[in-house]
């Protein structure tokens, strides 16, 4: 769908912007990769060659059996058996010596024998968030060849949990923005158009919700219901919908009076319509100016509540958490510095997106 003249004129604002616009496509391009986590980290094969067949363990479930094995278990990809059993095409003899027949059957041969061979397609990680990293020594393990970023201190692979870690907080981030803002913009221009009673009771309802203390409900509540994504993200959206309330019912009642509102009530035109087709354009600045401020905060608060060990319940890959094993680790400086780097990475590009997209909107902002 084509753009309106408008709109073609905010995108041409914002790409001469080149801090704002290179910042979206490194953005997109992380955030792209990160969608395809379970390509580029997982414990799990992309692709399988077992006589004959294909096989995509990453997109479904194969028993062992399916693999020449003797339970009816998933099989553990990374289990020298099950890698032999692949390889050599389910013979029997990898339960006696896997790593030795995992390389015979490179030749194809096995005692004197030609055998049907196969092959595993791994991501270039070989591990997900949660899977334990095979390596001698005591937990964190510094950076090797193996494990870029080192492992926590459970023997989990950093890489995998910051790629992973990144994907959820992006996520968590823009359903609350999304949601947070819907719902404050509709009650800031509610309030700032009717006015009188309206805005007085509005106000007074704000101020009261505003200082409820979030941190000991949120706490609390996790106590009693348990830990979880979409309950976190909830009451992060319980809590946080007031942000854009105060700058949009200033908008709206600064241009209520305004002409162009007086002559579409004198028309017949709908509140409805003059609220959020005419009025909220002209709103729109302000509310992008407030933006940034929501989708760090959004972030931080996430970050803070997992730091705290009240956020996302505990198998998640939370990048919160990595910073509590930073602090709790001062003798595995790479934790610390992985999140420190991650944080001030996605922060930096995310606040210079929404300045552009800011400068884009704004009808004062003029660009030679």
């Amino acid at each position: 769908m084509a753009l309106s003249p408008i709109n073609q004129r905010r995108w041409r604002n914002f790409r001469k912007n080149r801090r704002a616009f290179w910042s979206l496509i490194i953005f997109t391009v992380l955030f792209g990769l990160s969608l395809l986590a379970e390509f580029i980290a997982n414990d799990k094969p992309i692709l399988v060659q077992y006589r004959g067949e294909f096989y995509t363990p990453i997109i479904n479930f194969y028993p062992e059996t399916a693999f020449g094995g003797d339970f009816k278990t998933e099989a553990v990809y990374g289990d020298p058996e099950v890698q032999c059993l692949i390889a050599t095409g389910g013979l029997d003899l990898c339960f006696d010596d896997p790593e030795g027949y995992i390389e015979d059957a490179k030749d194809g041969i096995i005692e004197g024998e030609e055998i049907e061979k196969g092959w595993a397609l791994w991501p270039i990680i070989p591990y997900s968030f949660e899977t334990p990293v095979d390596r001698p020594g005591a937990a964190p393990l510094p950076p090797d060849s193996q494990n870029w970023l080192g492992t926590d201190d459970t023997k989990r692979d950093v890489v995998a949990r910051v790629i992973y870690g990144f994907r959820l907080s992006i996520f968590f981030t823009l359903i609350v923005t999304t949601l947070a803002s819907i719902i404050g913009i509709i009650a800031g221009a509610i309030q700032g158009y009717f006015g009188g009673w309206v805005d007085l009771i509005f106000q007074r309802v704000i101020e009261i919700w505003g200082a409820t203390p979030s941190l000991y409900i949120i706490i609390i509540l996790f106590a009693i219901l348990g830990r979880s994504f979409w309950l976190l993200v909830f009451l992060t959206v319980l809590f946080g919908w007031t942000a854009l309330v105060g700058v949009v019912r200033a908008e709206f009642l600064r241009a209520r009076n305004l002409e162009y509102v007086r002559a579409a009530k004198a028309l017949g035109v709908s509140n409805r319509v003059i609220m959020f087709r005419h009025m909220l354009p002209n709103a729109m600045v302000a509310t992008v100016t407030m933006l940034p401020f929501i989708v760090t905060g959004t972030i931080s608060t996430l970050a803070g509540l997992d730091f705290l060990g009240f956020g996302l319940p505990s198998s998640a890959p939370s990048l919160g958490e990595l910073t509590l094993q930073a602090k709790q680790n001062l003798q595995a400086p790479w934790l610390g510095f992985t999140a420190f780097f991650t944080f001030a990475i996605m922060l930096s590009l995310l606040v210079f997106i929404f300045e552009g997209v800011r400068d884009a909107f704004d009808p004062r902002k003029t660009f030679s």
